[in-house]
């Protein structure tokens, strides 16, 4: 099997198609998509194109032996997260993937997770390439934003609080899990293994943020180095009180620990800094009323003057030795 005839196989879909699960909202978008040199797209009247794009290699960013349908789920999960840190609409995407062999039962299982997870956020593949190589898999999200209402890193005030809008923690728990260095109850196994492979992009939410956060980030590297990317943008500082952030230690004191006998008093040193749980980190006015928009949403600081990220446990400040994942 070529090139041509693995992608029409496996990544080619008539998106003008009668059959509803294949249909979207955005068909008219699209004038010519997987197929051609260049996809030819119709950006939204008043609207301005939001383009992110993240690369997973094996090994790296997921288990090399990882069930097929679970890592494209994953690659697109973490990629259109950033989409929702911006307050955008999905629209469509793009897949660079470069794979050892053309295993095709391997294929028919990405391919259907991939689609899958795209149709939950209303997104269409447009184009691609694939090559030979060590598993990568890079996948370009777009979409679309009113103009003028992009949520970015560079607008929080003196005086906004410091929002996330879930749990932290649990993607460090897990991929702990993964790496053998932890073991779970089944119930704790399940949970964890999901939110690797399954984390939630929050769009919704970012779309209700729009005129109401000063600032967002999803949480992707660990919670303290993104909050920090919103303090260096915007020049100030945030104060956190570290008993406030939302968790699942309850989870975690069902592990029996195998490896590593340490990982039991490591569970701050993964809600703070531990990554992969894309829950959004945002600031608003005090006067906002932001926590009626999810349950889950918690206020967990503020935005003072100064730089950096300051952290306090019962009125103490924490040592902080990192704060999050280095790429290199």
């Amino acid at each position: 099997m070529n090139e041509f005839e693995l992608i029409k196989r496996y990544f080619t879909r008539d998106v003008e198609s009668d059959d509803d699960s294949e249909s979207t909202d955005h068909n008219d978008t699209v004038a010519i998509g997987v197929g051609d040199d260049c996809a030819v797209l119709n950006v939204p009247v008043d609207h301005q194109l939001v383009v992110s794009i993240d690369t997973l290699i094996a090994g790296v960013h997921f288990p090399k032996q990882s069930e097929a349908y679970a890592v494209a789920q994953r690659a697109f999960s973490v990629c259109v997260s950033d989409l929702a840190a911006m307050g955008a609409e999905p629209l469509w995407f793009t897949l660079a993937l470069t794979l050892p062999n053309t295993n095709e039962t391997w294929l028919e299982k990405f391919s259907m997770g991939l689609f899958d997870i795209a149709d939950e956020y209303n997104c269409i593949l447009v184009g691609g390439n694939t090559t030979r190589g060590p598993l990568s898999i890079s996948i370009q999200v777009h979409g679309a934003v009113p103009s003028g209402q992009a949520i970015t890193r560079s607008g929080a005030k003196v005086g906004d609080l410091v929002y996330v809008s879930g749990p932290l923690g649990d993607g460090a728990a897990a991929l702990a899990m993964l790496d053998k260095r932890v073991k779970f109850n089944d119930e704790a196994n399940e949970y964890f293994y999901s939110r690797f492979f399954w984390p939630e992009a929050k769009i919704d939410l970012g779309l209700k943020l729009r005129e109401i956060a000063t600032s967002a980030i999803d949480i992707s590297d660990g919670f303290l180095a993104d909050l920090n990317h919103i303090c260096t943008a915007s020049k100030v500082a945030a104060e956190i009180c570290v008993e406030k952030l939302p968790h699942s230690q309850h989870r975690i004191d069902q592990a029996m620990f195998v490896k590593d006998d340490s990982l039991g008093i490591k569970w701050q040193q993964w809600i703070l800094s531990g990554g992969d749980d894309y829950q959004l980190c945002f600031t608003a006015p005090a006067e906002a009323n932001v926590e009626a928009l999810d349950q889950h949403i918690r206020c967990i600081g503020k935005i003072v003057e100064g730089q950096g990220v300051l952290c306090t446990l019962d009125g103490k400040e924490v040592a902080l030795s990192r704060l999050g994942y280095q790429h290199f």
